[in-house]
């Protein structure tokens, strides 16, 4: 499988995106040499796009498939690409705050931790539905792992399309997200753009 392994705050620093918006606490002191370059329309374009990979972990084809779907579904493509990249399995266990990151949701949901309606799923890129119910695994809700990540998570607004009991490590998907229920700063239109020439 393949796996970006650039250093997180590099990444975040090429991006001009805040660590935060990753579930991470660190920051940069350094700052970009190339930071008062004039970027092409299609630099713009492209970072954008790079930007919302990043964030939620997918890798190109992945991502120009979830664009296909985007493009077929019913209303604007670039909001519908942002609702199916947050209604993504690993993406809705880190929102409920049972993971400090998206990566570690990844790994969580990787490790047969995560079920959904009963059963277990281990697919990160499991798209969920309104009315989902997903929880840790009674094996693992015991261990020292989710008393550590509850420690630090435990401040976290939870969106308003999820709900979430976190003594019981367990949630509910309420609705499928509008684009103004994500929080991510992303210019999905320059995506659309890039994808349409």
């Amino acid at each position: 499988m393949a796996v970006d392994r650039t250093p997180v705050l590099k990444r975040c620093r090429s991006l001009n995106l805040d660590p935060i918006h990753l579930g991470v606490d660190k920051k940069s002191k350094r700052t970009l040499a190339r930071a008062n370059k004039k970027v092409s329309e299609y630099g713009l374009q492209l970072r954008e796009k790079q930007k919302a990979k990043f964030i939620y972990g997918v890798l190109e084809k992945p991502f120009r498939n979830y664009f296909a779907k985007a493009s077929k579904m019913r209303g604007l493509t670039g909001p519908n690409l942002m609702i199916l990249l947050e209604l993504r399995l690993d993406n809705v266990v880190y929102r409920m705050g049972f993971a400090r990151t998206r990566k570690e949701a990844r790994q969580i949901v990787d490790h047969k931790h995560v079920l959904v309606n009963g059963k277990c799923v281990n697919i990160p890129s499991y798209k969920v539905s309104a009315g989902d119910v997903i929880e840790i695994r009674e094996k693992s809700k015991s261990s020292q792992r989710y008393k550590d990540i509850l420690e630090v998570t435990g401040g976290r607004l939870v969106p308003a399309w999820l709900e979430s009991n976190q003594e019981a490590l367990s949630g509910t998907v309420k609705e499928v997200p509008t684009r103004e229920q994500i929080d991510v700063p992303v210019n999905e239109t320059l995506i659309v753009e890039l994808y349409s020439k």
